[in-house]
């Protein structure tokens, strides 16, 4: 249409980059989750509406474009609105696979329109678009295969593995380097090939607990993919936006690989030497102290401190609710009652602490590890629902454990320990929880939604 001057255009592209920024900031804190989501939203719909006011579309591309708008938007809106809380991981793998395969594409098209004319330099960040992007996607439909249980979640080792990911890894370095040299399509489209299988390659041998570091880094090669794209066009919106995405995605992996007192190679490449997390499901037959709702009611009725651990079977469960209002009659009685967050705690960064503003639960009620460790020799009763991993003591004892070294909630260092579970089965890093058998130690089996509810009940009567 090219409605729009140049200086507008301009104008418009910088709001946008600044709504990214102010995002980025209003997601660093639940406080200002939501704001910030908005904001970069609302970023996102200028961005877009400032590309269609000032682009010359030639031909049929405006209806093309348009068509890819609305067809979008009627797939992602509900899908976004319907998925649940347990499955939003998956949801967020497969928005950073689609995110890195479309910088990819934009490069071949990219190479096709200049036929081998334009620079090495915009040819050189076109290949790394490619690949980089290339490696998102399939990546990406692996973790997403993994959680969704569609395929095995235990680290899938092939035949050969170290030598065949260093060949492909290899291949995809001279590829890039011939399309950056040359700028031919065909060696663009060979290096996307490449990136789809160095990306496979990359992902299967990772497991259990450690996919949801995956897609945080994967989610920063989108980014960097996207910024690549930005840089060649040359689009200096999409740079500014794809430079922040794989920044803030780098700096979240980081975060979330020391959270676990691991290194982000140790993660992608631990199963080649036997030591990644396995994802086991066999239950434990070992003798554990039982409890009933009752009994969880009168300890937690006659504590002064009490400390709630969620993790994936809070979410699983949908208790969020119950738990709240659990939490709230506490309260309300005078003890002194909070949320344990652990940062890995679910599937995802801050999991618990979404899953638990669906329930309006105030955020200062919502302590981090490290704070709620030092208070936990004073602690009375600690309540584990559906966590396991995040509370596990071999992090701190075994060191053949695939966790060991990972800061965990000391929920062994309080005075009573009530943890509620489905079954024996182990959590997400397929390694037995010594806190189930210790003295100190009941557990109330069944789901957590009911088991809450119950304890509710049986505390009004005490």
């Amino acid at each position: 249409m090219n409605l729009l001057p140049g200086w507008l255009t301009a104008l418009g592209y910088l709001a946008a980059a600044v709504c990214f920024i102010l995002a980025l900031k209003g997601l660093s804190s639940p406080r200002t989750a939501v704001r910030g989501n908005r904001i970069g939203a609302a970023g996102a719909a200028l961005a877009v509406l400032v590309v269609f006011l000032s682009v010359d579309f030639p031909g049929l591309n405006l209806g093309l474009a348009v068509a890819a708008v609305i067809i979008g938007c009627i797939v992602a809106v509900p899908v976004a609105r319907r998925v649940k809380m347990t499955d939003m991981p998956q949801l967020v793998a497969l928005f950073n696979g689609v995110g890195g395969g479309a910088a990819a594409l934009v490069g071949i098209i990219e190479l096709a329109e200049w036929a081998g004319y334009a620079g090495g330099l915009a040819n050189g960040a076109t290949a790394w678009a490619v690949l980089i992007g290339a490696v998102s996607l399939s990546g990406s439909i692996v973790t997403f295969l993994k959680l969704q249980g569609l395929m095995t979640a235990r680290p899938v080792v092939l035949p050969g593995a170290p030598v065949v990911m260093a060949l492909t890894a290899l291949a995809g370095i001279v590829l890039a380097v011939l399309t950056g040299a040359t700028g031919h399509v065909a060696y663009g489209t060979a290096l996307l090939a490449v990136g789809l299988v160095l990306g496979v390659l990359i992902v299967l041998p990772v497991g259990g607990a450690d996919v949801p570091i995956v897609i945080s880094l994967l989610n920063a090669f989108t980014g960097l993919a996207v910024a690549g794209s930005g840089f060649a066009m040359p689009n200096t919106l999409m740079l500014v936006a794809g430079t922040l995405v794989g920044a803030a995605g780098t700096i979240l992996t980081v975060a979330m690989a020391r959270a676990m007192g691991r290194s982000v190679t140790g993660i992608l490449f631990g199963a080649l030497r036997g030591g990644s997390t396995a994802g086991s499901t066999e239950q434990s037959d070992r003798p554990v102290r039982r409890a009933q709702p009752d009994d969880v009611a009168i300890a937690l009725a006659y504590a002064s401190r009490v400390v709630v651990v969620p993790g994936y079977g809070l979410a699983v469960a949908q208790a969020q609710n119950a738990v709240a209002e659990l939490v709230g009659a506490l309260r309300e009685r005078g003890v002194d009652a909070v949320y344990g967050i652990h940062p890995v705690a679910g599937r995802m960064p801050g999991h618990m602490n979404v899953l638990l503003a669906e329930a309006n639960v105030p955020y200062d009620q919502l302590v981090e590890a490290d704070a709620i460790n030092a208070a936990m020799p004073a602690t009375d009763v600690v309540l584990v629902v559906g966590a396991n991993d995040v509370v596990n003591p071999a992090a701190r004892t075994d060191p053949s454990a695939p966790i060991y070294g990972m800061p965990i909630i000391d929920a062994d260092r309080a005075g009573q320990v009530f943890f509620l579970k489905r079954s024996m089965r182990p959590g997400f890093a397929g390694i037995e929880n010594e806190l189930l058998f210790a003295e100190r130690t009941q557990l109330v089996f069944g789901d957590a939604k009911e088991t809450l509810t119950a304890t509710v009940n049986a505390l009004t009567e005490v």
